[in-house]
């Protein structure tokens, strides 16, 4: 399969179905699809044969659990490992391990060796590959398609799992009320088979190493620390927690509206999932003809009204045909919301950190649905159903205030390649260990008086960029007997990590230290110095990293 993105890449304004034009993409989002099919039929099938297994309703209310407590706990060591290893490779490892376990559960359930306790180790199992899988899955499209195009390939992913979701549990129903839930398992394992095969398929060029090997634990505080300095990231965050706090009150409680409010059976539950479904897939045709008239900031506002009226009628509507519109818009809303964060997160992180980032942003999200379901739950048993989702949509209208501090910042026009700008220092003597540190690193500049207040606006956004990459500390100072000499300094743990930085700089980054620079009077560029820790220390252990001077923040 070819791999360039740019080998075949058509000139003319990007479409929702120009990502299909490029074969590795269609082929990974069509395996996708059969696999997100497998996962949904495998849920219905797993929770069905719990309830005739056992009379415990806590054993099955566990199912839940096995399944979405690996990624609270997995997420982000999946992105820290997603980002130090080769992706296609993890990518195999994790289909087949999924793979394998579904055929075993398929294997046990036909035989009748399988127990309740059983089916939730295996579904366990699954979470974790599913965990370890995640991550990777959503930043390998960044490698499949070129950057204009990448907003309409991550819309197609959400349509891909909305496919999955209208098409599976269907699927696995009838399979289950013929046969035999075993073979639901069997042909999930099959899915994962055909992905392996596909993702096997497809010739990655090998990545050129940059800079030391990053270690887990550090990869990890790399990535946190990503996140902390980075405003367009950390409000993407904070954004999608205040909305799927929100929006988990229509998942946690549709069920409960329809079997206790409205007194409809099971069916009629399937049939308002169903027309969210289509919700969701007419939405990505919308965001594909339309989309570009609304940016991402106007889109989660938007949705997040729909929203508000989603509870509204959940809560009050008196019949499932004046839900089967509510649940079509909220399904428009769901996908345009949520392509919107995933976009603005995968386009604003350089490659270096992108999985850890994403794993991040899935953590937050998946904390939002979670927290959410139990809060409002709660409140529906202690006080109302009508109450929970009436406050559910307060909240939703009160997150939307939310866009006035955290506002999501528009992607286009960011170029996150490499600068790799900043050359070497020289070093006298034998060569330094990457281990050996700490160090600091001081920039001397020369700036008049009048130009300082500007000067200081723009080292601010500099110094952030600095504590970004793997500085602990950083900030700016004047010479007492020498007013207009500044020197900016920032202290790096390790020889290591400050080559790293190296690496880890942008031309986004650089057009920012660029308009520092500008300030700089002497005919000389500025002074860099590099301090190394005398004696040398090797293998000093990472600090907890320090607080910026004040009125550096």
């Amino acid at each position: 399969m070819s791999t360039s993105p740019a080998a075949s890449a058509p000139q003319p304004q990007a479409t929702l179905a120009t990502p299909f034009t490029y074969a590795v993409f269609r082929a990974i989002w069509i395996a996708s699809v059969v696999s997100n099919i497998g996962t949904w039929m495998q849920n219905v099938a797993g929770v069905w044969l719990v309830t005739t297994l056992t009379t415990s309703a806590l054993l099955v209310a566990l199912m839940q659990t096995a399944t979405s407590l690996p990624s609270f706990l997995l997420s982000m060591p999946a992105g820290a490992i997603g980002d130090l290893v080769d992706r296609r490779k993890l990518l195999l490892v994790t289909q087949g391990f999924m793979g394998v376990v579904a055929f075993g559960l398929g294997a046990l359930t036909l035989l009748g060796e399988i127990s309740a306790l059983g089916v939730l180790a295996f579904t366990f199992l699954l979470g974790i590959g599913a965990a370890l899988n995640a991550p990777i899955w959503q930043t390998v499209t960044t490698e499949l398609v070129p950057r204009p195009v990448l907003p309409f390939a991550i819309t197609l992913n959400g349509v891909s799992n909305n496919i999955a979701r209208a098409m599976g549990p269907a699927i696995g129903g009838v399979i289950i009320a013929y046969y035999s839930p075993g073979w639901v398992f069997l042909l999930n394992g099959i899915s994962f088979v055909a992905t392996w095969l596909v993702v096997y398929r497809w010739r990655r060029p090998a990545e050129i190493s940059s800079g030391p090997a990053e270690n887990f634990i550090g990869a990890l505080r790399a990535g946190m620390r990503y996140v902390q300095y980075s405003p367009a990231i950390y409000a993407v965050l904070v954004r999608t927690f205040g909305f799927s706090f929100g929006a988990s009150a229509m998942w946690a409680l549709l069920s409960v509206v329809t079997a206790r409010r409205l007194h409809l059976s099971s069916g009629s539950y399937g049939v308002l999932l169903s027309w969210l479904g289509a919700g969701a897939i007419t939405g990505a045709l919308l965001m594909g003809r339309a989309g570009h008239r609304l940016n991402f900031n106007q889109r989660v506002l938007l949705g997040t009204l729909v929203f508000v009226g989603t509870n509204v009628a959940l809560a009050l509507v008196p019949s499932e045909y004046g839900l089967f519109p509510v649940m079509f818009l909220s399904g428009i809303a769901w996908l345009m919301v949520m392509t919107s964060f995933s976009t603005t997160v995968q386009l604003h992180v350089p490659k270096w950190v992108q999985a850890r980032v994403v794993s991040m942003y899935m953590l937050v999200f998946q904390a939002g649905l979670s927290v959410g379901s139990i809060v409002w739950g709660e409140l529906a048993d202690r006080v109302s159903l009508q109450t929970a989702l009436l406050g559910a949509a307060g909240w939703m209208l009160l997150s939307m205030t939310l866009a006035l501090p955290f506002p999501m910042r528009q992607p286009e026009g960011l170029d996150l390649t490499p600068a790799e700008n900043w050359p070497d220092p020289a070093v006298e003597g034998e060569a330094i260990d990457p281990d050996d540190g700490p160090v600091v690193v001081m920039i001397e500049y020369q700036v008049p008086a009048a130009d300082q207040p500007a000067f200081r606006q723009a080292v601010e956004r500099l110094t952030r960029l600095r504590l970004r990459d793997g500085a602990l500390r950083a900030g700016v100072f004047t010479d007492v007997a020498r007013p207009e000499q500044i020197t900016e300094f920032f202290y790096v743990a390790t020889w290591g990590e400050h080559q790293r930085q190296h690496h880890r700089f942008t031309r986004e980054d650089q057009a920012v230290e660029a308009q520092v620079r500008q300030f700089h009077t002497n005919s000389e560029p500025p002074r860099v110095t590099h301090f190394l820790a005398f004696p040398r220390t090797p293998n000093v252990e990472v600090a907890t990293p320090f607080e910026t001077m004040e009125g550096q923040q």
